[in-house]
């Protein structure tokens, strides 16, 4: 009961994201059918080779330019190191959205770009009513159709599993944010605290630094879309993602999935574990549990 429940709180965000592709220079019925038909690739309903023969030439015709199919690295040839992965324990979640601040403030994310949100919906009616909690990072998906539909190969997955963009590549399309079933990834519109913050200029965020400004400036990221990393930058130094950290349920768990040891690798096998649209075939590192 409650899964279908969560499938249908993300609903809300998705349709969020379907308003956002709106707003884009390109084709709109374009980026559907192929955020719809890039889920059918990743749960195996239909085969890469007729996506990519399905959309050559609408692609062309809209981007003008060929894409390339994506690239699958022989598995010898992968690089062995953690595999990533959260869990997240319902159960503790009290939507304080410690988490979303956090994170915001870690990644110095600009107004209308949130990696981390908390989605709320109450059931019941009074005094019997009870709030539902839902944080969404990205799922850092094994099979994501985000990567699928980009015409630029922007979206790509790393060796050790996070969903990364390329902002030098990303064009701003938006196909991605509605491939996306999850409404995990955000668009920078250029917007700043600038009338709300000293010295907003100055605050640096990991990914860009504080080189950020429209593309007609030579900067990034204005005009690109933008998502959570698991806070990459603090792995590298060895820290758990700022979410992580500053959970005040300690409703969150990080680790190494590929790892018997890790406590994320035993709570992701625990019968309590469950994955968001699981049904997708996407294959999310992000369980949660009941």
């Amino acid at each position: 009961m409650y899964l279908d429940i969560f499938n249908k709180m993300l609903e809300s965000e998705l349709e969020e994201k379907r308003k956002l592709l709106e707003t884009s220079p390109y084709s709109t019925e374009l980026g559907m059918q192929m955020a719809a038909d890039a889920r059918k690739v990743m749960n195996g309903q239909m085969e890469q080779k007729e996506f990519y023969e399905k959309y050559a030439a609408p692609m062309k015709k809209e981007f003008g330019r060929e894409w390339a199919a994506l690239e699958e690295k022989p598995e010898k040839n992968k690089k062995k190191g953690p595999r990533w992965g959260m869990v997240i324990d319902l159960a503790k979640c009290v939507g304080c959205d410690t988490c979303t601040v956090s994170c915001k403030a870690e990644n110095r994310t600009p107004p209308g770009v949130s990696y981390n949100v908390v989605i709320e919906e109450e059931h019941g009616s009074f005094p019997n009513v009870k709030k539902l909690n839902l944080p969404r990072p990205c799922m850092q998906c094994d099979k994501p159709p985000c990567a699928q539909v980009c015409p630029v190969r922007a979206t790509y997955k790393m060796d050790n599993g996070i969903v990364a963009i390329d902002a030098d590549r990303c064009i701003g399309c938006r196909y991605c944010v509605v491939a996306c079933p999850y409404g995990a990834r955000s668009y920078d519109n250029g917007f700043t605290y600038e009338h709300e913050m000293l010295g907003w200029e100055d605050v640096q965020a990991p990914e860009f630094g504080n080189d950020r400004g429209p593309r007609t400036k030579g900067k990034l990221p204005e005009g690109t879309v933008r998502k959570c990393t698991f806070c990459f930058h603090r792995l590298e130094r060895g820290e758990e993602p700022a979410c992580v950290e500053t959970c005040i349920g300690d409703a969150r768990y990080f680790g190494d999935l590929d790892d018997p040891n890790s406590i994320v690798s035993k709570l992701a096998a625990s019968p309590r574990a469950f994955r968001l649209r699981e049904e997708l075939g996407t294959e999310p590192r992000v369980f949660y549990l009941l």
